[in-house]
């Protein structure tokens, strides 16, 4: 039996929001040091120059990435075989968690992106409350991965229900409409994260989880959908949209599909876009 102390689990969180806002990891920074290398447009390199640039002083300086510092969303994968230690004061996982997100973004002096009411729009101050996905697994695992998830990114992604019918056609070609719809609103060149199947709610989970593959770029071991991501990529980088809206050969940095069951009428997709900002980490204990 593991024994986790949510102190602890706080005090990770706190450190990791920042962290994750300050520093571009080094597997998305190769793919952005390569897509650079393969833009042809002048402007479009300059926008490479300047992310790089950007990344660079983000985390010399410990400043944000981006002013969006993002939803503060998390996927804790939690062993059968853990037990939380309830110190300093913390009733639950969710309350470290939060909590450890309040310290961080205001520590970090990361902005507040939350209201507490969609209509009303009154900031909650803090930059909770936090989104949790929750897994639990055999053994004594615990793992908990954030994403710092961008407005302008988020408001261009989408679900649709298509008919079976529609086949492998057309769920590709909802992708790259939803890319293209998106043109520079979501930063560009983007992280493009697919759901294929489950229902309405799970197939645009799995879009947002596709974003945590890591390595960027890496591909879903079926070799189906490893060839459906690499047409995909190609065919969004030929819609010229290019870094940050400039024209150019580079809109998207990587695509990830995933795919679960589904019933036998529907076939849900769901498309979850995010700025090349791609701001992912994990911690284990």
């Amino acid at each position: 039996m593991k024994i986790i102390r949510l102190s602890e689990v706080r005090d990770k969180i706190k450190d990791l929001v920042q962290t994750a806002n300050f520093e571009l990891q080094d597997d998305v920074l190769d793919v952005i040091k390569d897509m650079e290398s393969k833009e042809v447009s002048p402007a479009g390199k300059v926008v490479f120059e300047q992310i790089l640039e950007n990344s660079r002083i983000a985390r010399e300086e410990k400043l944000g990435l981006c002013q969006d510092t993002g939803l503060a969303i998390f996927f804790v994968e939690m062993g059968e075989d853990v037990e939380l230690d309830k110190d300093d004061g913390l009733g639950s996982l969710k309350e470290a968690i939060s909590e450890g997100t309040r310290l961080g973004y205001k520590e970090g002096y990361l902005r507040k992106s939350v209201v507490e009411d969609p209509i009303r729009r009154k900031n909650t101050g803090d930059n909770t409350p936090v989104f949790i996905h929750w897994e639990l697994e055999p053994g004594e695992i615990f793992k908990i991965t954030f994403v710092a998830k961008g407005g302008g990114a988020e408001n261009m992604s989408a679900v649709r229900m298509f008919a079976p019918a529609a086949g492998q056609e057309g769920v590709e070609d909802f992708v790259v409409e939803t890319a293209d719809k998106g043109g520079s609103n979501p930063c560009p060149p983007i992280v493009v994260g697919v759901g294929v199947g489950g229902n309405f709610e799970y197939s645009a989970l799995l879009a947002k989880k596709s974003l945590l593959r890591k390595p960027l770029g890496s591909h879903n071991p079926d070799p189906f959908y490893a060839d459906m991501e690499t047409r995909l990529l190609e065919r969004i980088n030929n819609l010229g949209i290019g870094p940050q809206g400039m024209g150019g050969r580079i809109t998207a940095l990587a695509v990830h599909v995933e795919s679960f069951p589904c019933h036998i009428a529907s076939m849900p997709v769901a498309v979850n876009i995010q700025c090349h900002s791609h701001r992912v980490m994990s911690f284990e204990l």
